[in-house]
């Protein structure tokens, strides 16, 4: 007996294509099918595959040295258009120079460094420090919402970077949110930090724990101290077991959550804080500006290789290594 064909609905056949929801988005056979590349990082210390970086344009060329501000040690703009931690404005060949050699040592190490593309707008003083208008997760990017006036429109150009390279984009923070990468650290595949602050706020936090649960991440959120913006100045992972820590900059339940989760806080020497702001290139392996001998010294009697390259006249404007830098690609440690 032959089927009747009007027995079926109309659109029957779109059923004998099921929708599939499983394996989820960020599964690394979705992500290579999907958007031709395992995107994001799932930690800060597993083998760092690509990193987005911007070469200095003519930024610093504004700082002037009649704007000496002496609360703040440094000169500023009165209208809030920079600052530089020195009493001498930058010398913008040796910026070029120690930029230069952060991209030679990243690629000396296998790393691909992709550059945001396109001008910068001529307010804009910092987009040097590309680690801050986004951060990475398994299976693509956040972008962040830049706070200081000085900064804002970077968002801009590095979703046009990414989005240009293929990489999935999850979220962009919006609304009175305020959320920047240097204050966000992959602890564990499973746990995460985000420090608020005079420039990350907990509307930032909750959209980013948003997008993280998803992920079945968890998110501490804990507060930093005085006029300290970003968590990558107190805590820095150097193994998927070590991070180098300013103890008096996180809370104490903080420090009780690491060696909960089997992190050992290796204290950083007092006046060698810059050193926490280094970038790990495979579990165990780091980069570091150089002129920390103590902080490099506990780092590698406890089994972490460190290599150094000059970058002090960069940190003068309020970023290091880290801050230069933004993983978009990372292998999993673990």
């Amino acid at each position: 007996m032959t089927e009747d064909p009007y027995a079926y609905p109309v659109g029957y056949a779109v059923s004998l294509c099921p929708a599939e929801p499983e394996p989820p988005f960020e599964e690394p056979s979705q992500q290579r099918l999907v958007w031709g590349a395992e995107w994001g990082a799932a930690d800060e210390v597993g083998r760092l595959r690509t990193v987005l970086m911007r070469r200095p344009g003519d930024e610093y060329q504004r700082v002037r040295r009649d704007g000496w501000d002496e609360r703040a040690q440094a000169l500023v703009d009165p209208a809030g258009g920079w600052y530089w931690e020195s009493r001498e404005p930058p010398d913008v060949d040796l910026v070029a120079r120690q930029h230069a050699g952060l991209v030679t040592a990243l690629k000396a190490e296998g790393v691909e460094v992709v550059e945001v593309q396109g001008p910068a707008a001529p307010h804009l003083s910092r987009p040097i420090y590309t680690r801050d208008p986004l951060c990475t997760v398994p299976g693509g990017a956040i972008i962040g919402r830049m706070a200081p006036a000085m900064r804002r429109g970077e968002e801009g150009m590095v979703t046009r970077t990414v989005a240009a390279l293929g990489m999935p984009i999850l979220r962009t923070i919006h609304g009175s949110g305020l959320l920047e990468g240097g204050s966000f650290v992959k602890l564990t595949p499973r746990l995460a930090a985000y420090g608020t602050s005079v420039r990350c706020n907990e509307e930032g936090a909750r959209q980013l724990r948003e997008v993280l649960d998803v992920l079945g991440i968890e998110l501490l959120v804990l507060p930093m101290v005085g006029w300290s913006i970003h968590i990558d100045g107190h805590i820095g992972m150097v193994d998927v077991d070590k991070a180098l820590v300013d103890i008096a900059g996180l809370p104490f339940w903080f420090l009780d959550r690491l060696r909960a989760e089997g992190i050992e806080a290796i204290p950083c020497p007092a006046g060698e804080e810059w050193a926490i702001n280094s970038l790990a290139l495979r579990p165990g392996r780091v980069l570091m500006c150089e002129g920390y001998p103590r902080a490099r010294d506990a780092l590698e009697r406890r089994g972490v290789e460190v290599v150094t390259i000059p970058y002090d006249e960069i940190q003068k404007g309020g970023g290091g290594v880290h801050c230069s830098t933004m993983e978009l690609v990372r292998e999993a440690a673990v």
